[in-house]
């Protein structure tokens, strides 16, 4: 996703995104991620939010609080999966 100022322009703009320490278990309800550039979990917002919203949510807050005017910033999407993998939702920047 990327995010640009001052019209925080969300390409495809979902509404949330997610974390990374631990792995919910296949079981457990589905968790969403903040992803960096480089399709890693993202280095201030690594934390497993419980919808979309609410990972997007955290990343604009934070992005609004870092950005400079006319900066990009890119975050990718995950979700978890059933079989305990990493699904992208969407990559850096698209």
């Amino acid at each position: 996703m990327t995010l640009s100022h001052p019209s925080l322009a969300l390409q495809g703009s979902p509404s949330g995104l997610p974390h990374s320490s631990g792995f919910p278990s296949a079981a457990s309800q589905r968790v969403y991620r903040l992803v960096d550039q480089g399709g890693n979990p993202h280095p201030v917002l690594d934390d497993h939010y419980d919808s979309l919203d609410a990972a997007w949510g955290e990343a604009v807050r934070w992005w609004q609080e870092q950005a400079s005017a006319g900066e990009t910033m890119a975050i990718g999407l995950e979700v978890s999966t059933s079989a305990g993998c990493w699904r992208t939702l969407r990559h850096p920047g698209s």
